[in-house]
């Protein structure tokens, strides 16, 4: 499938999981490579779970990058085919595209990798694309980029 474009925002990113809604979240240890992050229950305190999805360069057609919305310089890198999130240089930040599938989207990283939630704790891997539900995302739009 084609890239879809995405408004530039603050999002809530919601995991297609068997269970209560669980998102896109930042837990508070880090470890060799940044923070892990794995799908959570909704917290009430947004610091950990709202993200920035912005263009990766000012250009039409360009990949995203996403960070966190009360951290700007804690973006998401993947290493050995794992989403963390790092205060490393946004050059280092992972890349991505969104593809339109049932009910969602495909979150899929510059080397083609999908975004994929195991369950509901578990850190979110970087697979082959398949098509299954632990692989579809909604976006949830929050606010503009620069809004509080």
């Amino acid at each position: 499938m084609a890239p879809i474009p995405v408004k530039p925002g603050i999002y809530k990113v919601h995991a297609h999981i068997i269970g209560p809604t669980s998102l896109l979240t930042a837990t508070e240890h880090a470890l060799k490579h940044g923070a892990p992050v794995i799908t959570d229950r909704l917290n009430p305190l947004p610091i950990e779970q709202e993200w920035a999805v912005e263009p990766a360069e000012p250009v039409p057609g360009a990949p995203y990058v996403i960070h966190l919305a009360y951290h700007g310089e804690a973006g998401l890198v993947v290493q050995e085919d794992k989403l963390w999130v790092n205060a490393a240089p946004r050059p280092e930040w992972a890349q991505f595209t969104f593809e339109r599938v049932i009910g969602g989207v495909k979150i899929l990283s510059d080397k083609g990798l999908a975004l994929r939630a195991g369950h509901r704790g578990a850190q979110i891997q970087l697979t082959a694309p398949q098509p299954e539900f632990q692989e579809t995302w909604t976006l949830e739009f929050i606010r503009p980029l620069g809004e509080e």
